[in-house]
Order: structure tokens, then C-alpha cells, then sequence
């Protein structure tokens, strides 16, 4: 006589108990609380400067400012072109701002929480769920457990299933408390307010020309929420092929290596690889979702949101269907 088979949802919850007790999101809850006030006196530092270069907090100021010194740069020779590109951009998005006399960096905790979002899409956040997705499978051999996890009477798919279900749950709470505790810190320095400031969406970058047509203001949640539902994307990709490494690799160090290189590789790319276009099918180099929201030059001439989007979409499928191939089929026992 047969055994019951175990449900997912059993399954699910020990994965989830066991990512818990390795205290890989506690790390990631660390960092985070270190790094933040750090950030966070950084950008109080800048408004200090800005105010003694200006004598007040007039913002219309400042962005001129920004935008002379783009202009002024634009004209040497010792700028590389490329570089001469993403200034022709940002000067137009900031020209456009003062015309419209919005202060696009408004101080206040939500002002920052997207800043910090934006910039941290591309590696810090990846980073993050690297820490808890890389050895969700490969801890289970240098442990052992995978032995006594197979013998018990569930397919293996469900298995890897679980696995997949507690890494999307910790990805997504990774997220949400990166931006809460982005929110809440900072908002002691800057405020708590500014969630019904306009910002502006909407940006399309043509060559080094700005199309405005369709940009339009939306107030700055709906921005965030917006902003953190392309990061929680950007990083659920990552933990796929965190856990697809996982699968394949059988130690977590050499998973997490592996990782590491090449999150490191797409920042590299991202800012180097204008001139090779095959690069923008790689995912690392699609990571930096939020850039489209706010007008920022693509890393690679021809790159827009749904372009990176199904970029991402594809290698998560690929990710996804090699890691449930190789467990189902592979002699893990041995």
C-alpha cells in the first residue's frame, strides 16, 4: 500500500520555515538597516550643500545649475559620446521640470524611497535575494536533507515547486520592506509627506531626443507603487536564476559566486556595452526597469520597457524550465 502523497501547501510552509531559520532575510533586514541611515545622511549632506552653494532651498536653482553643468561638459572633447548622450537626455528631462516648475526631488521620505528603488534595482537589490535564493536547493546536499526529503512520499516537482512559492514570497517581502524601511527612516530626517507630489511619467527616449507627448503627471505614490512593481520584477528574475544555479550547482558557495559574477558583469555591461547589441538580450543587462519610468537613457539604442520586459519574461521561462528538468531528471541522491 502507497503512501498519501503530501500536499504543496505542507511543503510550502517548511521551505518557508526553513529559509526563516537560516536567517538569510534577518541578513538581508541587517544590511538594510546599516546601509539605509547611511544613504539616508548622504542625501541630507547634498540638500546641506545645496543650500550653502545657494543660499536657500530654492530646487529651480539647483537643477539650472545641473543642467549648465551637463551643458558645459557637453562641449569637451573629453567626454566619451556615450556619455555626451545620457547628458543631452537628462538635460531635457530637467529643462522640462523647470518649465513645468515641479521640483522632481522634492525633499521628503517618499522622494527618497523611489530614488533609492531606482538606483537600487540593479545590483543591491539583486544582491538581496542572491543571499536567500542561491542555496535553496544546493544546502540541501551539503547538509544531506535532500536524501530524507526525497524518501518522503511527494514528486519531486512539488518539491522544487515549494521552493520556487517561499523564494516569490521572500522576494516579494524583501521588496516591501526595503521600501518601508527606505520610507520610514529617511522620513525622520525628511518628512513623512509628499505622497500627492506630481511626477512626471511617461518619457520616451528617441536617439538622443526626449518624445514628451505622452508624459503626464501622476501623483508620487502611485509612482512608488509603479516603482517598486518593476523592482519586485526585476528581482523575482533574479531569484529564478539564483535558484536555477542552485539547482545545477551543488554548493552554495560556488552558486553564489557564479551569481555574484554575473550580476556584477550586467552592471559593467550596462554602462559599457552600447556598442554591442547582442547584449541587450542578456537579463542582467534588463534589470534596471525603473529607468524607463523617469525619461533615463537605455543602455543599448533600440532597448524600451515592453523590449526588457519580454527579454526578462523569456529567460525566467528558460530558468524556470531548466531548473524543474534537471531536478526531476538528475540522480540527486548520489
Amino acid at each position: 500500500m502507497t503512501s498519501p502523497q503530501i500536499g504543496l501547501y505542507p511543503l510550502v510552509q517548511n521551505e518557508t520555515i526553513k529559509i526563516m531559520k537560516k536567517r538569510r532575510f534577518l541578513v538581508v533586514l541587517l544590511i538594510l538597516a546599516a546601509l539605509i541611515p547611511i544613504f539616508t545622511y548622504a542625501q541630507m549632506k547634498v540638500a546641506q550643500n545645496n543650500q550653502k552653494q545657494f543660499g536657500n532651498q530654492d530646487w529651480r536653482l539647483v537643477n539650472q545649475q545641473k543642467i549648465n553643468d551637463y551643458t558645459n561638459r557637453l562641449g569637451s572633447s573629453r567626454v566619451p559620446e556615450e556619455w555626451k548622450k545620457m547628458m543631452r537626455v537628462q538635460v531635457r528631462v530637467l529643462q522640462y521640470y523647470l518649465d513645468k516648475n515641479v521640483n522632481p526631488e522634492s525633499p521628503n521620505g517618499v522622494t527618497f524611497t523611489v530614488g533609492f528603488l531606482r538606483n537600487a534595482v540593479g545590483l543591491f537589490i539583486p544582491l538581496m535575494i542572491m543571499v536567500i535564493a542561491s542555496d535553496l536547493v544546493s544546502s540541501e546536499h551539503s547538509t544531506g536533507t535532500i536524501k530524507l526529503l526525497l524518501t518522503r512520499p511527494v514528486r519531486r516537482w512539488k518539491v522544487l515547486l515549494s521552493k520556487y512559492i517561499a523564494m516569490v514570497f521572500y522576494v516579494s517581502l524583501t521588496v516591501f520592506a526595503t521600501a518601508a524601511m527606505c520610507y520610514l527612516i529617511s522620513g525622520l530626517v525628511f518628512g513623512y509627506g509628499g505622497w500627492n507630489i506630481p511626477i512626471f511619467s511617461g518619457f520616451k527616449v528617441i536617439g538622443t531626443e526626449v518624445d514628451f507627448s505622452k508624459v503626464h503627471p501622476i501623483p508620487q505614490w502611485l509612482f512608488l507603487i509603479m516603482e517598486m512593481g518593476l523592482v519586485w520584477v526585476s528581482a523575482l528574475v533574479v531569484g529564478c536564476m539564483s535558484l536555477m544555479i542552485s539547482v545545477l550547482v551543488r554548493s552554495t558557495a560556488a552558486g553564489m559566486g557564479i551569481m555574484l559574477a554575473v550580476l556584477i558583469a550586467g552592471t559593467i555591461l550596462t554602462n559599457m556595452a552600447s556598442s554591442w547589441e547582442t547584449a541587450k538580450y542578456l537579463f542582467m543587462v534588463n534589470l534596471q526597469l525603473t529607468d524607463y519610468l523617469s525619461g533615463t537613457l537605455p543602455p543599448i539604442e533600440g532597448m524600451n520597457l515592453a523590449f526588457s520586459l519580454n527579454v526578462l519574461l523569456v529567460w525566467t521561462i528558460a530558468a524556470v524550465a531548466v531548473s524543474f528538468w534537471s531536478f526531476t531528471k538528475k540522480d540527486v541522491l548520489n
